[in-house]
């Protein structure tokens, strides 16, 4: 069971996780949750930074696309900018918006992973998708009501992970 919550790979942040490294490993398209991993959760709008690492994951022909909790509008604001297609409310750590975003863009699983700052939640998803996954520190050290409960189960999680599996560390 503890298997479920361990990512395929850590990285520091989504914009450390370059277009050849996922070419390295097989993949074409990022499926990546929102708040905390490519924008901060209070905020609406992406950063300059965010911008740069789409145009090159772009440029090596790497899909991107949304698939987050948060409501239709939400996601909206927050991407317009970048024109990235997405999937609201996913209800992870359910596979329901993976599997659906995996459906509607015709997506192979073995080569697209997916980004999030959650174990709870998108590793779970991936993992029970069997999909990659790689988890990211959150962007900003605080977060929403609804995600501080999440926060505290993963501190009990992630010390069980690191007692099973030692190898565990930070790209």
């Amino acid at each position: 069971m503890l298997s479920k919550f361990r990512p395929t790979w850590m990285v520091e942040s989504i914009f450390r996780v370059s277009p050849q490294f996922l070419l390295d490993n097989n993949i074409n398209c990022v499926l990546t949750d929102l708040d905390n991993t490519l924008v901060p959760w209070n905020s609406k709008r992406g950063s300059e930074e965010l911008r740069a690492w789409l145009h090159e994951t772009k440029k090596y022909g790497i899909e991107v696309i949304v698939v987050s909790n948060n409501s239709h509008r939400r996601i909206k604001a927050a991407v317009q900018d970048y024109e990235l297609p997405f999937v609201p409310r996913a209800m992870k750590p359910l596979t329901i918006g993976i599997r659906h975003a995996l459906k509607q863009f015709n997506l192979n699983r073995k080569k697209t992973v997916m980004i999030g700052d959650q174990l709870l939640t998108d590793v779970l998803a991936a993992n029970s998708c069997h999909v990659k996954s790689i988890l990211v520190k959150p962007l900003v050290n605080n977060d929403a009501w609804n995600t501080k409960f999440n926060r505290w189960l993963e501190k009990i999680i992630w010390n069980k992970l690191i007692k099973k599996y030692p190898n565990l560390h930070w790209e």
